[in-house]
């Protein structure tokens, strides 16, 4: 493998690796700090994805489609919370996952029912949609480069959100006891919704920005719903920071495994990945530490 496909390689690791930090940032944020098991975060990234599509086919503009799809999932985020979501949130895992798993079963069908079995695409922006020169003779797909860049922001946003800001501290709070800061007159309610609404944001987005690379179709949230939580195993239930890496580790693993290995293997790499972390650490790479940390 020559250096200028390696780098190629390894960028694609990168932009694979953020794109499943977005999905699995929003959730490692319900599972870990709220406790709560939800299936249906996969449904989240497919909605999102629908919503920027089919804005985007109406208005024929992707930033529209940003403007638009992404703050429509938060709000459904926000109205899960409200009507569905909340009554589960003290009872047993199970019951958690029962309940979500049907709600991917009814997403799909109101998917189906609103857009039709057909699958829809979305067009790359022209201003995105030709090639950058990252280094001499390396020529890298200019949207691509723009998703590692989105990433990245949105990771640093994360962690200054949680580790550095008033609301993070309550975040924090709320996930080390409950009913103490419940006791000290905070809306601990309205405060697990603002956490189920930033993972829905985070989640939509992810299906918008992975729209043009794939067709968006119905179910489509459920595989990359299965990488995200083999992200949060890895990384360590409840840490943004743990997600970042293991989503990194992740992406550039799977990248050079369908490259260099045989395609039964390479399906196996990230599932032999996650064995193997789990044999020396079970709590993940940074399961040490309490769930309220970033």
């Amino acid at each position: 493998m020559d250096i200028n496909l390696f780098l190629i390689q390894l960028f694609n690791g990168l932009q694979l690796g953020l794109m499943l930090f977005l999905m699995s940032a929003g959730l490692t944020l319900v599972v870990g700090i709220m406790n709560f098991v939800n299936l249906a975060h996969g449904s989240l990234y497919m909605i999102g994805a629908y919503l920027a599509a089919l804005t985007q086919q109406y208005t024929g503009s992707f930033f529209i489609a940003v403007i638009i799809a992404v703050p429509l999932v938060v709000l459904l985020g926000f109205l899960l919370d409200k009507t569905i979501l909340k009554q589960l949130y003290k009872r047993d895992h199970l019951d958690q996952v029962l309940a979500t798993f049907a709600m991917i079963l009814f997403f799909n069908e109101l998917i189906r029912i609103i857009f039709g079995p057909a699958a829809y695409f979305m067009n790359v922006p022209d201003i995105l949609s030709g090639t950058i020169e990252l280094f001499p003779g390396m020529i890298y797909p200019m949207y691509r480069f723009v998703i590692i860049i989105s990433g990245l922001f949105v990771a640093a946003g994360l962690y200054l959100l949680i580790g550095k800001t008033k609301l993070g501290m309550l975040i924090r709070a709320g996930a080390e006891n409950r009913e103490m800061v419940n006791a000290l007159g905070v809306n601990i309610n309205l405060l697990y919704m603002l956490v189920f609404g930033i993972g829905a944001g985070l989640a939509g987005f992810s299906g918008m920005i992975a729209g043009p690379l794939i067709s968006v179709q119905i179910g489509m949230g459920e595989s990359i719903l299965i990488l995200a939580f083999v992200v949060i195993v890895v990384g360590g239930t409840g840490s943004v920071k743990g997600a970042f890496i293991a989503a990194l580790i992740i992406g550039i693993a799977d990248t050079f495994g369908r490259v260099m290995l045989p395609p039964a293997l390479a399906s196996m790499v990230i599932y032999i990945l996650m064995a193997a972390v789990l044999a020396i650490r079970p709590r993940g790479l940074f399961g040490y530490i309490q769930i309220s940390q970033v």
